[in-house]
């Protein structure tokens, strides 16, 4: 589809929607696309205005996001919570190589603060294993970080499904969302074996190219969860 609008507006009502022409956007699935705050509302907005020519959905990943939080998650937010808690039973910082004792060294500078911070706000325990043979976490740890993660709205739990995919991690989807570490720290602790397989073999132009789309659906993901829980004057509808 071409471009058939000339202007791009936020209109508030029922949060914050999109109008191209005073004709709010709807959702494929046909709801009103209407957003929690006027910052990201504006960030979604700044997408449409950026359109020349033929929309191309993959350049408006804000967009799609809040696609899917109001079609797919707000309609059942406790069973899509539940599919992102599964990543707690086999969370990529529970598995950790036991050689070479470099790459040992490294997962441990990049994920010991993770769990550590897990633990102390979650009060939880975690069984770390060395290699990839699955070993179960406590119930009482899958429980306490399956309600952590259910008790976020839909415009958070859609980004997070992002981040929790392409990381591995349901701890560093949690860190995400409460901002308790930077993105790019958390991106480059899911990284390190990826990382260290790079340095001992080299890369090719395919995994690079596969590398940087994952990091451009995180940042995206990053940037639509901070937008949707921006708290100021303006995000009174």
């Amino acid at each position: 589809m071409k471009r058939f609008w000339r202007d791009v507006a936020v209109v508030p009502g029922g949060g914050f929607r999109i109008a191209l022409d005073r004709q709010p956007i709807r959702t494929p699935g046909r709801a009103p696309l209407a957003v929690p705050t006027r910052i990201l509302a504006e960030a979604i907005a700044a997408e449409w205005r950026g359109v020349e020519g033929e929309i191309d959905p993959r350049a408006m990943p804000l967009t799609g996001l809040a696609n899917a939080a109001i079609d797919r998650v707000a309609p059942d937010p406790a069973s899509f919570a539940a599919g992102l808690a599964r990543y707690a039973e086999s969370d990529l910082l529970c598995y950790r190589a036991d050689t070479p004792a470099p790459l040992v060294a490294r997962q441990a500078a990049a994920w010991d603060p993770l769990l550590d911070w897990a633990r102390a706000r979650y009060d939880v325990h975690f069984q770390v294993t060395s290699g990839v043979m699955h070993i179960a976490q406590p119930p009482a740890t899958v429980a306490r970080l399956s309600e952590a993660i259910a008790a976020r709205h839909p415009f958070e739990l859609a980004p997070l499904s992002i981040v929790t995919t392409i990381t591995g991690s349901l701890v560093m989807a949690l860190a995400a969302a409460e901002c308790t570490f930077d993105p790019d720290t958390l991106w480059h602790a899911a990284q390190v074996d990826e990382d260290w397989q790079r340095e001992q073999w080299g890369d090719d132009a395919l995994a690079t190219q596969a590398r940087e789309a994952r990091r451009a659906e995180y940042d995206a993901a990053i940037a639509f969860l901070v937008a949707s829980q921006a708290r100021d004057a303006s995000n009174e509808a």
